[in-house]
């Protein structure tokens, strides 16, 4: 039977490292990958594949595309795709390293090493501008029906998509706004965490209202905050049966669909974005048959 990779739908850690790794030139991956689908079926690591990938590997995963680097007025959302992403959850940075240091031994015959960023939990599950993150996440069995794949869909039952951007925040432009703005930024009152009534149609609580597309566009975030000496902000990882309820999300943010953007531009841009796909684990190790491996 196939199942979700533990990690997808279990609380936030309190710290994380997310590692990106580009293919060698020349290098065949199966040998590489077979022994990571071992290394990582448990819930402390989630594997994300990404297109290319698939494609050096000559396999099909339906579902899976190249991250749109969507343009709006003002705002440019680069495409940073990667080969491999792991997300490595744990309970203190020194157990990360050194598991960081091991996987990179493991992978080294087949990938480089592209990226690695550390995030952690900050006040209980909060942005760093205080606000709470994924406020109407799914729970339950409306969180894996979200987030994972289910058995009508054959070979991929089990598996995940996930969609992954870095967010910068500018707290200097957040700084500068008044209470009443930072709140209908966002929608909603920071420390109640009520939506406002009076919220503008801008408000990021408005533009990614999950039961307001057609279908519905549920996701599971599974998002962190992110430090890097004066740099900071969001990872924000958004888990889906497919990548439709993220590309209908991330479109009326953009504002492509009726022109109005997400306020959260006026203080936040995404410097990354990337989609993986994420095999089930099958018999204590990842499922990689639908690659062909």
């Amino acid at each position: 039977m196939r199942t979700a990779q533990p990690g997808i739908l279990a609380p936030l850690p309190p710290v994380a490292r997310y590692l990106s790794y580009t293919l060698r030139a020349g290098a065949d991956p199966r040998s590489t990958l077979q022994a990571l689908a071992i290394a990582c079926s448990g819930p402390d690591t989630v594997v994300g594949i990404g297109a290319s990938l698939v494609a050096a590997l000559n396999a099909q995963v339906p579902g899976l595309n190249a991250y749109p680097a969507f343009a709006a007025p003002g705002l440019e959302s680069p495409s940073t795709p990667a080969a491999l992403w792991l997300w490595l959850r744990g309970d203190d940075h020194g157990s990360l390293l050194h598991r960081h240091r091991a996987l990179d031994a493991l992978l080294a015959p087949a990938f480089e090493a592209q990226s690695t960023l550390d995030a952690f939990v900050h006040q209980g599950g909060r942005d760093l501008t205080g606000y709470e993150d994924g406020t109407e996440n799914p729970q339950g069995d409306e969180a894996q029906a979200a987030a994972i794949a289910p058995e009508s869909a054959g070979p991929l039952a089990g598996s995940s998509f996930v969609a992954v951007q870095q967010w910068q925040h500018s707290f200097g432009a957040f700084d500068a706004m008044s209470r009443t703005e930072q709140d209908h930024c966002i929608g909603r009152e920071r420390e109640s965490n009520e939506e406002l009534d009076d919220a503008p149609e801008s408000a990021h609580v408005k533009r990614t209202a999950q039961e307001s597309f057609a279908p519905e566009a549920f996701v599971l975030r599974r998002s962190m905050p992110w430090v890097s000496g004066a740099r900071a902000g969001l990872v924000f990882v958004a888990f889906g049966a497919s990548l439709y309820p993220f590309e209908a999300q991330w479109r009326r943010m953009c504002g492509l669909d009726d022109g109005t953007p997400d306020a959260l531009f006026r203080f936040t841009r995404p410097i990354s974005g990337a989609y993986f796909w994420c095999p089930a684990v099958v018999g204590g190790k990842l499922d990689l048959a639908p690659l062909g491996v």
